[in-house]
This record gives C-alpha cells, sequence and structure tokens, in this order.
C-alpha cells in the first residue's frame, strides 16, 4: 500500500474551520499516515503568528518584563481551536507547563518550538493519531546541525512500529535533551525527513497557493501556474527567491526520488505543482519559471593577461573570505571577472574589499555597479531549444531594459541577467510576456 506524508503549513493550521479541512484531506485517503504540521498562522492579515507571540514571550522573560499578558493570547488560541472542534482534550494542562518553563527561562528555541509541538497535539487528537515528539527523532549535534543519520535511525525504529502519527515541525532536540529549531519555515524539513525514512511514494506539502507560479504575482498578473518542475529547476528558482517551500526541505526526498506534491488545503481539488526527479521533454515547456532579487552590487574587475595569472581568483575570494563575505555569483571572461555580491552582506565593507583588491591583485580597472538586481530565467528545455537567449534579450530590449551583465551555467538551465533596481519588475514582465503570448 502507498505512504503518503502530509506536511500541514500555518495558514493550514490557523483556525478550527481549517483543521476540519485538514482532517477532511487526512480522512480521503488512507495513505496519508503520517502528518506534519506547523504552528498556527495568521487567520487575517492584522493577526500574529503563534511563533512571533512566542518569541515575544521569551523576549518578555530576557528583559524582566511578565509574559502574562501575551501569553493569554496563546492559551485563547489553542483553547479556541479545542472548544470548537470540541474535542475531550486538557490543552490547558499543556499551556500552563509551557508557560511554566518559558517563566523560568526556558531557551529561545523552546520558546519558538511550543507552537507546532502545542499543534501537533490537538491534530493528533482530531486525527485519532499517535502523537510522536520531534525530539525524540530530529536530532541535532551539539553545534545546532542536523544529525541526518541518527534523525534518520531514529525516524525508522519509531515510526516502523506507528502506522499513523503526527510529527511536529520545525524542531527537534541535541543529544542532551535541549530543544533546537531549524530556521524559519523549517516544517518542510522534517516533513521531508519523515517522508524519506519511510520510503514514502508521495511527500505532500500543504498551503495557501496551490502550488508554483511561473512568475510573481506581485509582478505579473495572474501568471500561469507550473504543473511539473524538476529538483533542479526548483533550485535554481528556490535560489533567487521563489518558492513557498524551504530550501532544505528538497535535499531529503530528492537523494532518494520521493516526489514533492505542493498542495493548497483551500482548495484540495487543484492538481498543484509536482517537483519530480526528471521530465519527459516533450512535457517540458521552455521556460519553467522566472524569478529574481534585488539589491545587489557588482565589483567588475578587469586585468590584462589575468587567464595567465595563477591564483588570481583564489585572491579575490581570500578577499572576501577575510570579510566574512558570500558572493552571489561571479561570471568572468578572458581577462575580466565580477563579483556579484547581495548589499546585505555587503553591507558598509564595499570601500575596504575594493581598496584589498586593488591592494592584493593590482587590477588595471576596478569599476563598482550599485542598485543591481538579477533575474533568473529557467527551464530544463532551454539547451536544445534554439533562440532562447536571443528572445529574451530582445525582449528587455523591447522594454527599454538595459542588461549590466549576463551569465549562463554549464547546464544551460538558466540564464541569468543584471540590470538595475529599477528596471527589475519591467524586466520580469517582459521576459514572462516574451514567452507565455
Amino acid at each position: 500500500m502507498k505512504t503518503v506524508v502530509t506536511k500541514f503549513g500555518g495558514s493550514s493550521l490557523a483556525d478550527s474551520s481549517q483543521f476540519k479541512k485538514v482532517k477532511n484531506i487526512i480522512v480521503a485517503d488512507e495513505a496519508r499516515k503520517y502528518v506534519v504540521p506547523s504552528a498556527p498562522g495568521k487567520r487575517h492579515k492584522k493577526d500574529t503568528k503563534i511563533t512571533d507571540l512566542l518569541y515575544l514571550c521569551h523576549t518578555h522573560v530576557e528583559t524582566g518584563i511578565s509574559l502574562d499578558d501575551v501569553f493569554k493570547y496563546v492559551e485563547d488560541r489553542y483553547t479556541q481551536i479545542v472548544e470548537e472542534l470540541e474535542l475531550n482534550f486538557d490543552i490547558k494542562k499543556h499551556l500552563e507547563i509551557v508557560k511554566k518553563d518559558l517563566e523560568d527561562g526556558a531557551s529561545k528555541d523552546y520558546a519558538a518550538s511550543r507552537g507546532e509541538y502545542l499543534n501537533g497535539l490537538i491534530l493528533a487528537e482530531y486525527l485519532g493519531y499517535e502523537f510522536v515528539d520531534a525530539k525524540k527523532v530530529i536530532v541535532f549535534d551539539e553545534d545546532g546541525t542536523l544529525n541526518s543519520e541518527k534523525t534518520d535511525e531514529a525516524l525508522k525504529k519509531v515510526l516502523s512500529e506507528t502506522p499513523n502519527a503526527v510529527i511536529p515541525g520545525f524542531y527537534g532536540a541535541d543529544t542532551e535533551g535541549n530543544i533546537v529549531t531549524f530556521s524559519r519555515g523549517g516544517s518542510d524539513v522534517t516533513g521531508a525527513l519523515v517522508a524519506a525514512s519511510v520510503n514514502a511514494d508521495l511527500y505532500e506539502n500543504w498551503t495557501d497557493v496551490s502550488g508554483f507560479l511561473m512568475a510573481d504575482p506581485r509582478i505579473v498578473q495572474n501568471p500561469k501556474a507550473i504543473d511539473q518542475i524538476t529538483y533542479k529547476e526548483l533550485r535554481e528558482l528556490s535560489y533567487m527567491g521563489a518558492s513557498v517551500l524551504h530550501e532544505d526541505a528538497i535535499f531529503p526526498v530528492r537523494a532518494v526520488g520521493i516526489p514533492i506534491n505542493i498542495k493548497n488545503t483551500n482548495r484540495p481539488e487543484d492538481k498543484g505543482t509536482f517537483i519530480v526527479q526528471d521530465i519527459n521533454e516533450k512535457e517540458c515547456k521552455t521556460i519553467t519559471g522566472i524569478a529574481g532579487k534585488k539589491d545587489f552590487t557588482v565589483i567588475s574587475i578587469e586585468k590584462a593577461m589575468m587567464n595567465s595569472e595563477l591564483g588570481f581568483c583564489r585572491k579575490l575570494l581570500s578577499i572576501l573570505e577575510m570579510n566574512n563575505i558570500s558572493f552571489e555569483n561571479m561570471p568572468s571572461g578572458i581577462d575580466t571577472v565580477c563579483l556579484v555580491i547581495s548589499d546585505s552582506e555587503l553591507k558598509n565593507k564595499r570601500d575596504k574589499v575594493v581598496e584589498e583588491i586593488k591592494r592584493t591583485c593590482d587590477p588595471d580597472s576596478i569599476v563598482v555597479h550599485p542598485n543591481m538586481a538579477l533575474i533568473a530565467t529557467v527551464g530544463k528545455r532551454m539547451a536544445k531549444q534554439k533562440g532562447v537567449a536571443a528572445k529574451l534579450f530582445k525582449a528587455l530590449s523591447s522594454a527599454n531594459v538595459n542588461i549590466r551583465m549576463i551569465d549562463q551555467g554549464s547546464s544551460e538551465m538558466n540564464i541569468l541577467v543584471g540590470i538595475e533596481n529599477d528596471d527589475f519588475e519591467a524586466g520580469i514582465k517582459a521576459i514572462y510576456d516574451a514567452f507565455n503570448n
């Protein structure tokens, strides 16, 4: 029989009406054996996520302020969910334990994790599934990094004896039992780890959108949905910020070839987007998606015979490393190389880095281009389709968008262009229209 692991995001479990939708989804397919919940999200635009309230509780305790008023909101949210679901479940007992732990100085990670923990308890009770505390099966090392091997062993041991279970997302524990959390969105990772451990046939990730769109709907009006996308394409698009899925959630399932289906809790009949290992090229569109980010600085370095100088790029990268700066991209020519660096990385170190490059590398010229944006046009089929780059460049030219930088990786799956920040939205619209009209 098939095994499906389902992960539900915060918007999917924000209140009792959403819990009811989740139960309907679970009971509709008996293959949905393992469920990973997030903490309750926003019920409306002015609402506050439970995790944010718990962070605030921790801050209050740290600064000597009573957490009573803030924690009352947390209590009310969970109590309301339990009452409206008509559950015979004493959630107040668990809330009292959490409150006391916070008042006694529990860690920030502990505070943040309790949203998923409490939601998991309620959902397990509501579904009639066994509750498996993530601290027993998601194992972190002392430095806070996930121990994948021990996690897989723990999950296999527990879940092999548990036909149906709810495992809260976002957190685990180190070998000393201290709670450790993933970064925001980490419930996606928990779901992927569970799916890999039980060798699931499918990992469903339920959220409030019906899969991925070809472009940001805040920029392109009614962009087309993406029916299928490969792991590699998703990685390219996620890197540029276009994802409803935590990046680290891809790798556990990709390694064992488990497909991911991004689905909409509010529209369960929608197909959503399937993320798969490979797609028949006949089923591929020329481009799969377009994504981008603003606020980069490009440092362009030129030096005659650069290609013959041993260690030139190593010197550049050493300068970045010494200044604790990571770079986004590094396109190069025979005598030129560009460092594309996010402004959030560069901060106020720009002048220092430029001076160190001048002193260490002795370039013929070095030019700094601030206020740059990057747009990635991604598609598996592009490598075998003639004229894609020409079509893209023509579209940008027709929209009066000046291209300052071009880079295409060896896989030819991604054409990356650097343009001015002010041209970002126009650039994305122009590329989208060129390939969808």
